[in-house]
């Protein structure tokens, strides 16, 4: 069977990890992210990885129209969708009532919209799939909000939500939804953070999660899958 999946925001950190963990599967891949020049060197390091072909498409899927100008190449490529994968996301820190104009709508449309339009433009070719199985990268926020993260927290806790009722809308098409719950796990998130690696997970130990959970039986779906530092939240 020739697997295909899409990773959003896949040209670092999670995203990345992801995108190898299944090029490594053989998996033919389309990665998307907002710099296309680490979007053409993530595609090399893909292709060493094991993918037998890598797509690229570069835009900001925070902006609806360039979602659907995404998914409608994706669309033009490929007959059906195996995995997709909804990585795409935004932390900016700020208390709420006090963080700068346009914060929340940022991290909204970047963390929730983009995965409402790029699942939806997308839908059709989950449908034609035999192993159908989307992923919302969602965070421990998603269940506990951060006193100095409160947009964040609440555009996570809308993905967590979106989950849910995509999980419903698949189950007449043996679609499989898995939200993923990581805690804090070593990107560029937490760059210039004064605390050792050791102290968080690594973005490879998400990918074997993510990879567990579509290796499982097909009549089982992981919904849910919650991972923290061994050490607890940061």
């Amino acid at each position: 069977m020739n697997f295909t999946a899409v990773v959003t925001g896949a040209s670092k950190g999670i995203g990345f990890a992801v995108a190898k963990r299944l090029a490594e599967a053989g998996f033919e891949l389309f990665i998307v992210g907002r710099d296309n020049d680490r979007l053409l060197e993530a595609k090399s390091q893909l292709l060493l990885a094991g993918s037998p072909m890598v797509h690229t498409f570069a835009g900001d899927l925070s902006q609806s129209e360039i979602a659907k100008r995404c998914t409608a190449n994706i669309r033009e490529t490929w007959s059906s969708l195996t995995v997709l994968v909804n990585n795409a996301g935004v932390f900016l820190p700020g208390p709420m009532m006090e963080e700068e104009e346009g914060q929340f709508e940022k991290m909204m449309t970047t963390n929730m919209n983009s995965a409402y339009h790029t699942t939806r433009g997308l839908w059709s070719l989950l449908k034609k799939s035999q192993r159908a199985h989307v992923f919302n990268m969602c965070s421990i926020a998603s269940i506990t909000a951060y006193a100095a993260g409160g947009s964040y927290s609440v555009s996570k806790f809308a993905l967590l939500g979106f989950s849910k009722s995509l999980r419903l809308e698949g189950l007449p098409h043996n679609i499989r939804v898995t939200a993923i719950l990581p805690g804090a796990t070593l990107t560029d998130s937490w760059a210039g953070v004064d605390l050792p690696p050791s102290r968080f997970m690594k973005p490879e130990d998400v990918a074997e999660v993510l990879f567990s959970a579509f290796s499982s039986n097909q009549n089982t779906v992981m919904e849910e899958v919650v991972l923290r530092p061994i050490l607890g939240d940061i």
